[in-house]
């Protein structure tokens, strides 16, 4: 990149497309291996062994970068997105998973397929009308810039993960006593008496002189100045400005390469009598089962039999409803006497493992394989979504090249068929901000993406003149900006600035009155004064709350997250402090009594919570001592 870079500012036209087709010629005749050094796959890392590639340290900053933007939102730094930054995480996390795949493959840890089958088919994001819907699936895994086969294998190595490391922290336990402890805390009632000295009241009586307000603004110059601001020109690719209708001819030979992942598999309910024969003589057993079975060819109904007859206790109260079956639910024996029953039909006594079993299959569905005419809505719009997304992508790969040397983006777009938009007086500041004026020029663009702003003020656009990098701002949309006029930070004139002084003035006087007069407010109650009086006598509200808990939603944050930090007061006597909240407002308070829980009095709930809370906690750390152990004892080379 730096080299790319120098080559960027110092030549333009002819001289810089020579020195780029020298270097271009080693690449196509002896591949990318020359120039970095080494052949084969480049790697960043091997832990024991294996291989951390760079494409799989890609792949995780990538991921870094969703989760952080679906986290933050508009407030996400865009320093944090910044792949260097997200390097050393990135690089981290994978060290550790590889070391806990190899862990999980030591210990004889595995997930099956059928685990992960039933785990998507259960998730109702891939869900459609209750049933799993396989083209829903694709799509969603495309939008999310993976695969099937990659998504799976990633679930798969979460289960994997899991699996040990839940293994290694539920081996952590709390005692009875410790959990008790932790319940009594927990139920502690403390009773508190406050009242609030509002900082609008104090900033009123602030009323700066003219020489004030001019030693202020001397003194804080740095304060007043201009946003910086730029008027820039960009170009915005978008996914769906790419798409067409999918032809008809295409739609057809899709569905019939595909036509078996449209069939629903056959399934079946059932329901079973379960017969044990425990303690019983063969003999026994044979009887129950030829009474229930005469029975049922009388014609009584099997689930009322089911709740009279089976050791099945689980299902016996369901009418001995097992539930739906693809044929690999139960043992195969059971299978194979299910195939062959139709809806209502019952069974000859099947033997398992379990005991013998008489079954009923009570509903048959599904072994249909849903026709064009049904699917051709979603295919369309999968077929038109990828071909879309592959023009896209040509076309992002294409604007990166033109753009890389252009003296501006009209040739680029020109040459793409695109538009250029504008954006003038776009702020330093304005990332993340709600801006009215934004919004309504650049349909918030800028404001919505920080990454935007971060680029269009980089000493190489905003100063250097050159247009900025293809970003990809959200998946499948991606903008190249240009600086067409910088304007940097200018003092801002004292009559101008006036407004703003005079508050900062009024708040800071406002603070320090407000602290004094809290002093004198303490001195008086630790004199022996009521609260009350002392609130009344100075026109301050005030409130009273008994029996407060940690958790109580009606005492201001500030002051009960300092109230259960004291010890509790003399006999007689209560402790006094004050706090600031968020909003500048001076809260002072009054910690009269303490109570504490009576151990006699908690319910099994508190103590199980209680219990559970330490056993959190201890397995966390466990599982922290536990991967910094796997890290110490591993050998980690760097890759090459």
């Amino acid at each position: 990149k730096t080299m790319l870079q120098t080559i960027r500012k110092n030549m333009r036209g002819t001289m810089a497309k020579v020195v780029i087709g020298i270097i271009i010629v080693p690449f196509a005749l002896f591949g990318i291996e020359t120039l970095l050094g080494g052949g084969g796959l480049q790697f960043v890392a091997e832990v024991n062994g294996e291989r951390i590639t760079v494409v799989q340290l890609q792949q995780q900053i990538n991921q870094h970068k969703r989760r952080l933007i679906a986290e933050m939102g508009d407030a996400v730094d865009p320093a944090m997105l910044e792949d260097r930054e997200l390097e050393g995480p990135a690089l981290e996390f994978l060290v550790r998973k590889t070391l806990l795949m190899q862990e999980a493959a030591d210990y004889g840890l595995a997930v099956s397929d059928e685990r992960i089958g039933a785990i998507l088919g259960g998730m109702e994001a891939f869900q459609s009308e209750g049933q799993f819907n396989p083209e829903l699936y694709r799509r969603i895994i495309s939008d999310l810039g993976d695969s099937p086969a990659g998504f799976q294998r990633a679930m798969r190595e979460s289960l994997l993960s899991a699996q040990l490391r839940d293994g290694i922290a539920g081996s952590e336990f709390a005692t009875a006593d410790e959990a008790e402890r932790l319940a009594v805390l927990r139920r502690e009632q403390r009773d508190v008496r406050y009242m609030i000295l509002p900082l609008e009241e104090f900033r009123r009586a602030a009323d700066p002189s003219l020489d004030e307000m001019q030693a202020w603004y001397e003194a804080h110059a740095d304060s007043f100045v201009t946003q910086e601001a730029a008027d820039l020109a960009y170009i915005e690719l978008r996914r769906e400005d790419f798409q067409t209708p999918a032809e008809e001819a295409e739609l057809r030979a899709a569905y019939e390469a595909e036509r078996d992942s449209y069939s629903v598999p056959a399934e079946r309910r059932v329901s079973h009598i379960l017969f044990e024969q425990g303690d019983a003589s063969r003999e026994q057993l044979d009887g129950r089962i030829a009474a229930a079975a005469e029975r049922l060819a009388a014609g009584e109904d099997f689930a009322a039999l089911a709740g009279e007859l089976s050791d099945d206790v689980g299902s016996a109260g369901q009418g001995g409803d097992l539930g739906f079956t693809a044929g690999d639910s139960f043992p195969p024996a059971m299978e194979a006497a299910i195939r062959e029953l139709a809806a209502g039909e019952v069974s000859a006594p099947v033997e398992t493992d379990a005991g013998w079993h008489i079954l009923q299959v009570t509903e048959a569905r599904g072994g249909q394989t849903r026709d064009f005419a049904e699917v051709r809505g979603e295919l369309a719009e999968r077929l038109e979504r990828e071909a879309a997304s592959e023009a896209l992508i040509s076309a992002v790969e294409r604007l990166k090249d033109l753009a890389f040397n252009a003296p501006d983006l009209a040739g680029p777009a020109a040459e793409l068929g695109l538009a250029v938009a504008r954006a003038d007086g776009v702020l330093r500041e304005a990332a993340g901000e709600d801006s009215e004026h934004d919004h309504a020029e650049h349909g918030g663009l800028f404001a919505d993406y920080p990454v935007l702003v971060n680029a269009a003020f980089s000493p190489e656009v905003a100063q250097e003149g050159y247009n900025s990098e293809v970003l990809e701002i959200e998946p499948e949309r991606f903008v190249v900006l240009r600086a067409l006029n910088h304007y940097p930070p200018r003092p801002r004139p004292f009559s101008e600035a006036q407004p703003e002084i005079r508050r900062a003035i009024a708040d800071a006087g406002a603070r320090e009155a407000m602290e004094r007069r809290a002093q004198e407010l303490l001195a008086d109650l630790r004199g022996g004064k009521s609260l009350e009086s002392v609130a009344r006598g100075n026109g301050f509200e005030w409130q009273v709350e008994l029996g407060a808990t940690r958790d109580n939603q009606f005492v201001p944050p500030a002051v009960l997250d300092r109230l259960f930090q004291l010890p509790p007061p003399a006999a007689g006597a209560g402790s006094f402090e004050f706090v600031w909240n968020e909003d500048g407002d001076l809260e002072l308070f009054e910690l009269a009594k303490v109570k504490p829980a009576d151990p006699a009095r908690l319910d099994a709930a508190e103590r199980a919570a209680a219990r559970l809370e330490l056993a959190g906690q201890r397995g966390a750390r466990t599982d922290a001592l536990y991967q910094r152990a796997l890290l110490d004892k591993a050998d980690i080379r760097q890759g090459g």
